[in-house]
């Protein structure tokens, strides 16, 4: 199936409510109402009570409870709130997927989108787009066993979503991967070109045109969180680690390797997203 086919397919498109599309449209609109904003969560019973979990969750450590939106807009800011209800709004997306598990989707795309965020604060990229990035980099997946599953379930018996070999087997298949998929929802719906560029160019980062920062970092994240996926253990990390990725990001690999904290520590209280 053609790329643009899979974006007629009315079902390959995840629904998310329409206040998530409109914090998209914020990234583009420099006069946005916070308060408005703010009103509209609230209004909506699911997004403000994961909102409110995120807010109180270890993840933020937060110095008094969270109990209303506007509060947690005062104490993480307009910024960190739209991240959360972004990605909240998008886990939600898909109900059920033939051949595919969506718990343990959404748990790998929590893990890079974790990892990403503490690569990018020791990189110095935009944490929130690394972190929101880091949970959609693989949703083209979904869109595609949404959208076209007796295909998508034929490669699954050879090579799980989650396995390494993945994006190229589905390049050769069908002339795209789950990460031009990704790219083109991001694009559709009017995210910054920037989240755009990193989920098309993350798979390999080095090859692209200009070196795209978010782009590395989403591509080790990736990487760390399917190693945990795969339990891989240290030696294993360290012998499959992308060094050069981790050079060209001014970062020495045993930082990666050494100093990130365990997954369950560096998730806790993010499961919350999941619903």
């Amino acid at each position: 199936m053609q790329l643009e086919a899979l974006f007629k397919q009315p079902q390959a498109l995840p629904a998310v409510p329409k206040i998530v599309h409109e914090l998209i449209d914020s990234f583009n609109d420099g006069d946005i109402s916070i308060d408005e904003i703010a009103k509209k969560i609230a209004a909506d019973p699911v997004l403000s009570a994961r909102l409110l979990r995120l807010a109180n969750s270890a993840y933020y450590h937060v110095s008094r409870s969270v109990g209303t939106v506007n509060d947690a807009m005062t104490m993480l800011g307009f910024v960190t709130v739209r991240t959360l209800v972004i990605s909240s709004g998008l886990t939600g997306g898909y109900k059920s997927m033939p051949g595919l598990d969506l718990g343990q989707f959404w748990r790998y795309g929590l893990h890079t989108a974790a990892v990403a965020g503490w690569l990018a604060k020791k990189t110095g990229t935009n944490a929130d787009q690394a972190f929101t990035v880091g949970l959609m980099h693989a949703i083209g997946q979904l869109v595609m066993h949404a959208g076209m599953p007796e295909q998508m379930l034929q490669l699954d018996k050879q090579a799980g979503p989650l396995d390494p070999r993945r994006l190229d087997m589905e390049k050769n298949s069908f002339g795209y991967n789950f990460a031009d998929v990704g790219a083109e929802l991001a694009r559709q719906w009017r995210f910054p070109h920037a989240f755009v560029d990193a989920i098309k160019y993350f798979p390999e980062p080095l090859s692209a045109e200009k070196f795209d920062a978010a782009a590395g970092v989403i591509h080790l994240a990736a990487w760390r969180a399917r190693g945990e996926h795969n339990k891989l253990n240290a030696d294993e990390l360290a012998g499959t680690i992308p060094a050069e990725v981790c050079k060209k990001l001014g970062l020495n690999p045993e930082t990666l390797l050494k100093e990130l904290p365990p997954l369950s520590e560096l998730c806790e209280g993010l499961d919350s997203l999941l619903g």
